[in-house]
């Protein structure tokens, strides 16, 4: 019995020394990657029907092919996008289903063909994780028809036939739907740029933002705390409407010049017309027409925040007298994301977090539908 535990001790032993080498050497990892036979084993927090209510699972991913990075993950945050597509509010889904599409760790295992990334990078993964095709021909994937989305999505590779996300201990994905993490910032702040970070980022980057740009930003979330810092950033004069009075004090730390508390659409009257550019990351119905008001005419107004069944309700005479130019973005391709992580690194514009507990999943849901988060819950995933 010695003699047997001896010898599997110096296996190990073996094992570890080449997997430290093929660390150390990048490309050495790929040959273990590839002779990986079996499905990846998972854990993390699911969704079971549309009560909205998270529960631990057990699961498989496809094993790591050879365009794959598999990737540990250390963070996941909560995006009001995972809470409208568990409950089904943007139609019905197939579960069981691990939401979650903000997403930081370190990669664990790559493909024969990977070039990008080799095992220890610090990676990060957002709405998007493959191509259909397995082709990457456009840097505008979002709008690819061969896309695939992170969870939820149909992949024929996926052992439950659907994506599964990154309320998860790890991920699969494919190289080109990956994303370096600068070492500069800490991976629990990193989280939510892969969604919220480049869903503001990029419509402000088209508004090409000059210093005294007048920018409107309506709906100070997740999203909206983050389009601030970009926005100031770039020297612009930001307005924040808010419908929450809590968070007037914050908005003024973000650098917001002012903060508009709007219990009252009248209360947008006092600066009709005054903005070059309105973001909005409202994501519920409300009244388009009264906050484009707000919009100098001819400017621009843009839409990211996603409602109910992805529809808003527009006064269309309200709108023409107001003479904005209407529009909705979204997220934004990989290469922009990977700009935009370098750029929010290097210009330390990060989001204000909260770390929580897989436990506090569900309770963490309430309180963003509660306009209570401040301003981003970041899953620990070493606790799933």
């Amino acid at each position: 019995m010695c003699e047997d535990t001896d010898k599997t001790r110096r296996n190990v032993i073996k094992l570890t020394g080449a997997i430290g080498i093929g660390a150390m050497l990048g490309g050495s990892m790929n040959v273990f990657a590839s002779e990986s036979s079996g499905n990846i084993q998972s854990r993390g927090y699911a969704a079971f029907d549309e009560s909205g209510k998270l529960k631990p699972w057990q699961f498989e991913r496809r094993p790591v092919g050879d365009n794959d990075v598999l990737i540990d993950i250390n963070f996941a945050s909560i995006c009001h996008s995972d809470i409208h597509q568990e409950k089904g509010h943007w139609g019905k889904q197939q579960y069981p289903q691990v939401p979650g599409h903000e997403i930081v760790g370190i990669v664990a295992a790559v493909g024969k063909n990977v070039t990008k990334f080799k095992v220890g990078d610090r990676a990060g993964v957002g709405c998007m994780v493959g191509n259909h095709n397995h082709s990457h021909q456009t840097d505008e994937e979002q709008y690819s028809p061969d896309t695939i989305f992170t969870y939820g999505a149909k992949d024929d590779r996926s052992p439950t036939g659907i994506t599964q996300g990154g309320y998860a201990n790890n991920i699969v994905v494919e190289e080109n739907f990956v994303m370096h993490v600068p070492e500069s910032v800490d991976l629990a702040d990193a989280a939510p740029l892969m969604c919220a970070g480049i869903t503001t980022y990029s419509p402000l980057m088209r508004a090409s933002l000059k210093p005294g740009t007048k920018v409107g930003i309506a709906g100070i979330g997740g999203l909206g705390h983050l389009a601030i810092k970009i926005a100031v950033s770039k020297g612009a004069e930001v307005y924040a409407f808010t419908t929450s009075p809590d968070k007037v004090k914050d908005i003024l730390a973000f650098g917001a010049k002012e903060a508009i508390v709007v219990n009252d659409l009248s209360k947008l009257a006092d600066y009709r017309g005054q903005m070059d550019y309105l973001l909005s990351t409202i994501p519920y119905e409300y009244d388009v027409a009264a906050y484009a008001s707000v919009v100098k005419p001819y400017g621009t107004f843009t839409q990211v925040g996603m409602p109910n069944g992805f529809e808003v309700n527009i006064n269309a005479l309200s709108l023409a007298f107001s003479r904005v130019n209407f529009n909705a973005s979204l997220i934004g391709g990989i290469k922009e994301t990977q700009e935009m992580v370098d750029y929010c690194a290097t210009n330390k514009v990060l989001p204000k977090i909260q770390k929580i507990k897989a436990m506090q999943i569900n309770d963490a849901w309430e309180r963003v539908v509660n306009k209570e988060a401040r301003y981003r819950y970041v899953i620990d995933a070493s606790t799933f």
